[in-house]
């Protein structure tokens, strides 16, 4: 479902005049057309199919490396997302972390990084982010367990109420295997060796990246 921008631009329109600007003056009058524009990237996924990136698979066995079984999970860390928090409208982002036990059937990389950012690119609330990827992998790839850890940053913490910009809000989701506390332990220690929240954001930034 394609965001109807013009919609957008008369709604911002009456917003601007809302708040009691004046959307004519030099300033804001392209805003709407600008915030139409914003809307179509950040609200994408909106009808998307989230599972449609995994619906190419490679056979272990049969596949171009067939002596190759994995024994343990695939982990793939710190992928960038961003986020729209559905309580306010306002943009939460950080990093995601995907661990999958793969049975016969294993996934491209980038496949992952797709499912999340599909699902982020809707209203959302993190937690429920993070439950939505765990479910989409574990019911459309051949696992024996998923984990999806997520740690981001929150403009209605950062910029609103209490203002608080260091703080970010870490949620695990696990599936199969990974519901045991004991069977995450290995993946939870190797996500937290990682660089901490605030380090990682400089190091981003020295890299062109934004902070969240």
């Amino acid at each position: 479902m394609a965001v109807d921008r013009e919609r957008v631009e008369r709604l911002t329109h009456e917003l601007l005049e809302a708040i009691g600007e004046d959307p004519d003056r030099p300033g804001l009058k392209q805003t709407p057309a600008r915030m139409a524009e914003l809307y179509s990237e950040f609200f994408s996924g909106v009808g998307a199919d989230a599972a449609a990136p995994l619906a190419r698979t490679i056979s272990v066995t049969r596949g171009p490396a067939p002596d190759t079984l994995p024994s343990g999970a695939v982990l793939l860390r710190d992928i960038l997302f961003r986020s729209v928090c559905e309580h306010h409208l306002l943009p939460f982002a950080g990093h995601a972390h995907i661990a999958y036990l793969p049975g016969e059937q294993v996934v491209g990389l980038g496949a992952l990084v797709k499912v999340v950012e599909i699902l982020a690119a809707r209203p959302q609330v993190q937690e429920r982010l993070g439950e939505q990827i765990a479910d989409t992998i574990a019911e459309h790839l051949d696992t024996r367990g998923v984990l999806v850890v997520l740690d981001a940053s929150h403009g209605c913490v950062t910029m609103r109420g209490g203002r608080q910009p260091e703080a970010s809000t870490l949620t695990i989701a696990a599936r199969g295997e990974y519901t045991d506390a004991a069977a995450r332990a290995e993946l939870i220690a190797l996500i937290g060796a990682r660089t901490p929240v605030v380090e990682r954001a400089e190091r981003d930034e020295t890299q062109g990246i934004p902070r969240p």
